[in-house]
């Protein structure tokens, strides 16, 4: 079942390949639209009127303001240190980590194959360029490019 029964959909959300997401315990704002193959995991958010591109993945953890771009092949990462099992060599289970939070705020935007690691926050109307890796926080209408991001200019204000 790719769009599981605890999903909260707000009113005429778009997911144009049903079929062809994994969307479980998370909740989608009106009118976004989601793409194919997009994965939003459970206590993800995702705001209103977003557009979430496809082969994107939306962790536990994040929060996706309103009328936010995500790009194609997004990754958001919920941990610092990920590890498989504890030093006993155990697998590890929900019990043994923290999810650490992410927040996008309104209208920012976020290129193609961008990776944002956990924790940080990108600022209202940010503009994070492809590839990017986002390692601190984003100031408000920053633009940031690079490995890591690194701010490059301003962005008009969106209000």
């Amino acid at each position: 079942m790719p769009i599981a029964s605890d999903v909260k959909l707000g009113p005429d959300v778009r997911i144009f390949h049903p079929e062809l997401v994994n969307l479980y315990g998370c909740s989608i704002g009106a009118e976004t639209k989601v793409g194919s193959f997009v994965e939003i995991q459970k206590n993800a958010s995702v705001g209103k009127r977003c557009k979430i591109s496809s082969h994107s993945f939306i962790c536990e953890g994040v929060e996706i303001e309103d009328e936010v771009f995500v790009g194609h092949g997004v990754m958001f990462t919920n941990d610092i240190y990920p590890r498989a099992v504890n030093p006993d060599g155990l697998p590890q289970t929900d019990a043994d980590w923290i999810v650490v939070k992410t927040l996008v705020k309104r209208r920012a935007s976020i290129g193609s194959n961008a990776t944002i690691i956990a924790g940080v926050t990108i600022g209202e109307g940010a503009l994070v360029g492809a590839g990017a890796v986002v390692t601190r926080d984003v100031p408000d209408f920053a633009i940031v490019a690079g490995v890591p991001a690194r701010v490059t200019g301003k962005v008009a204000d969106v209000r």
